[in-house]
């Protein structure tokens, strides 16, 4: 009884381990205090779970062209807001409002809101308008 009683707590202690660990806290790789506001084209709308992410390439603040990787929501959420994988297009020029990465040599971000420029379509975290 006691060995199958210790098997059934190490397996219990693995399988919530797994599930704490399986998706990452947003301020442990984001300042969410802080927003950085980046402005330049779409370059690949990767659409996909656990999260979507959008590459654009923006000047920095030396003048400097990089590609910024943003973060975003997973497809379920952005599927409820219309947000299909077709839903950008190479070229789109986009604002978006982010949380800059701890690391300030990584040009990953998490976006909070966005514009595109061509149609004023805007997102911003809970809501979506389109003009």
């Amino acid at each position: 009884m006691t060995r199958s009683w210790t098997l059934s707590l190490l397996c219990v202690a693995l399988l919530l381990s797994a599930r704490l660990h399986g998706h990452h806290n947003f301020a442990d790789l984001y300042l969410e205090a802080d927003t950085i506001d980046i402005e330049g084209e779409v370059v690949e709308f990767n659409y996909r779970n656990p999260h979507s992410w959008i590459h654009i390439e923006a000047q920095d603040a030396f003048g400097a062209q990089k590609i910024y990787s943003g973060e975003w929501a997973s497809v379920s959420r952005l599927e409820r807001d219309g947000i299909t994988k077709d839903f950008f297009h190479m070229g789109d020029r986009l604002r978006i409002w982010a949380s800059p990465n701890r690391n300030p040599k990584d040009n990953r971000v998490r976006i909070k809101r966005m514009e595109r420029r061509r149609d004023r379509w805007k997102w911003g975290g809970n809501r979506i308008e389109t003009r």
